[in-house]
């Protein structure tokens, strides 16, 4: 491949995520300190590609640098995650970012601090994969054990927390609820 090729790979994909995660190039700057018209002039190759714009412009999208520039393989058939922590928690989408829903894993680490519950338009649902989780659903508290399931609607205040320890959790939502979940 050659260099222009990879340079219009990775410019092609910096856009395709931005569009598809939602992101106006107005909100992408804010998550990574550059300005609107950077982004724009990377996503039209009127900005050279560095890594002084990949580095954040590919953490705020949450994939590799690597993922930028790979040539088509078995990407089409298998999602390989990176993980991403954030305060008590990291997660690993599990879906590709163009898709109409979203699935990601979940890890919670046990906090003594009361999760924010969240109201947006939407449904949730998740498995408990390892560990137990509390489900903070407005005024209600529901423990969900390894290897339960919890669905609801998101227009109810909701948080999940971690109980006793670690506790790994899928999640599945549509595009509204990634950009409430994973956005905020």
């Amino acid at each position: 491949m050659a260099t222009t090729d990879v340079e219009t790979l990775a410019r092609t994909r910096l856009r395709s995520l931005r569009s598809t995660l939602g992101y106006s190039l107005e909100e992408l700057a804010e998550r990574t300190h550059l300005s609107p018209s950077t982004i724009s002039r990377i996503e039209t190759g009127k900005r050279t590609l560095g890594l002084d714009v990949l580095v954040p412009l590919a953490q705020a999208l949450g994939v590799s640098l690597d993922a930028l520039f790979e040539r088509p393989g078995d990407e089409d058939v298998v999602i390989r995650p990176s993980p991403h922590s954030s305060g008590g928690q990291t997660t690993w989408p599990l879906s590709r970012p163009d898709g109409r829903t979203v699935a990601i894993k979940v890890r919670l680490e046990p906090t003594s601090a009361a999760p924010t519950q969240q109201v947006h338009a939407g449904h949730d649902w998740f498995v408990v994969i390892e560990g137990r989780v509390l489900l903070h659903l407005g005024d209600r508290e529901i423990e969900v054990e390894t290897g339960e399931a919890a669905e609801f609607s998101t227009m109810t205040p909701h948080a999940i927390s971690a109980i006793d320890g670690p506790a790994e959790v899928v999640m599945i939502f549509d595009r509204e609820g990634q950009r409430a979940h994973v956005h905020q």
